[in-house]
């Protein structure tokens, strides 16, 4: 006989249902998380330590400006000690400058007179022609090399003495006289040609 129907006959004997524990099923468990890789705890330690850097580079950005500023004005300090005195030397860092255009613009002719020894010739007479006819005896004093390659050029000159002098550079001259002294050194004339030109008053505005 089934247990069915023994239960269901035990029933109406006695008034009373037997219980019947109810059925079971079997639920699968949740997967746990795999454990962290060691690239991801790699990647997580440089992100902390990227974020780390980052709050301790802007505090330190925001030092370091304050740090340029403070430095800026110690310059700025400074340069305005150095301009103070250098506006009372004006006119003397001037004339260093003007002497130092001289003898830049010196060196420049040296060496064209040495390229052409003619542009000499032509500097020698117009010093003759200043002195004039009237003097007896004119002394005429040339670099040596200038002298030699000047010499066929004034062998017609009556009255000149030719002098060597190593104290003159390529282009320069000495004309001396009874009567007047010629300082033909580039120097001298470069210097002549500024005070001429710093006398020239300005043209009028149109």
């Amino acid at each position: 006989m089934s247990e069915t129907l023994l239960q269901a006959r035990f029933a109406d004997a006695s008034g009373a249902v037997r219980w019947t524990a109810p059925g079971f099923e079997y639920v699968e468990p949740e997967p746990l998380p795999p454990p962290p890789s060691v690239e991801d705890l790699q990647a997580l330690e440089r992100a902390a330590h990227e974020e780390g850097y980052a709050a301790g580079h802007a505090e330190g950005l925001a030092s370091g400006q304050a740090e340029v500023r403070r430095q800026l004005a110690r310059i700025e300090g400074i340069l305005d000690g150095f301009t103070r005195p250098l506006a009372r030397l004006d006119s003397e860092v001037a004339d260093a400058l003007g002497d130092l255009a001289v003898r830049i613009a010196g060196a420049l002719l040296g060496r064209a007179y040495a390229a052409d020894p003619t542009l000499l010739a032509d500097l020698v007479r117009e010093a003759l022609d200043a002195v004039g006819t009237s003097s007896r005896e004119v002394e005429l004093r040339l670099h040596p090399d200038d002298l030699g390659v000047l010499a066929p050029h004034l062998a017609g000159l009556s009255g000149v003495r030719l002098t060597a002098d190593s104290t003159l550079g390529r282009g320069e001259l000495r004309l001396h006289s009874e009567s007047m002294r010629i300082d033909g050194t580039l120097a001298a004339r470069l210097q002549a040609s500024l005070d001429a030109f710093a006398n020239t008053p300005p043209e009028p505005r149109a």
